[in-house]
């Protein structure tokens, strides 16, 4: 079975270590500093008594307006009951509210609060510290070059995933 299985010797196999030169090593490292920034960010989104599953709603509510479940779950990458759980959250906490749609009953538009404005600026503020602290170690000028790099590659030109 393993003579089926394309393999190089050549190829250098995956490691989690830096200097890693297999094909997999942008992908982890990516991984790497996703994990990284998230535990930084949601640090800094703790004591606002949100998560960045919380946040990342309220910046799709903030950019597109009332949006219905849908949208928001295929917007933040998150499932139907996943949408649910987050925006029943935002609710109890007043930060969001559900509105019918005009023309069908049986969905419902979320929309952001006048209160959820309000976190979400404090957000902003409250994370400051929390981003230098991320790109500490980074010259001047990598850190807006990094994130343009990550921008190309987030959001290939050539619509190729």
């Amino acid at each position: 079975m393993t003579a089926d299985i394309p393999h190089s010797a050549s190829t250098p196999r995956a490691t989690d270590r830096p200097g890693d030169a297999s094909p997999f090593a942008l992908g982890l490292l990516l991984r790497q500093a996703h994990w990284r920034a998230g535990t930084v960010m949601s640090e800094a989104l703790r004591p606002l008594g949100i998560e960045l599953r919380h946040f990342a709603v309220l910046i799709v509510l903030m950019n597109r307006g009332p949006t219905v479940q849908r949208d928001l779950a295929a917007a933040t990458g998150s499932d139907k009951a996943g949408i649910m759980r987050v925006v029943d959250d935002l609710e109890r906490k007043g930060l969001a509210v559900r509105k019918a749609v005009p023309g069908d009953r049986r969905v419902r538009a979320v929309e952001i609060t006048p209160q959820g404005v309000e976190l979400f600026d404090a957000a902003h503020v409250a994370a400051e510290p929390s981003a230098e602290r991320l790109v500490a170690d980074l010259e001047p000028g990598e850190a807006e070059q990094l994130k343009e790099l990550l921008t190309r590659i987030a959001y290939p030109q050539d619509g190729k995933a």
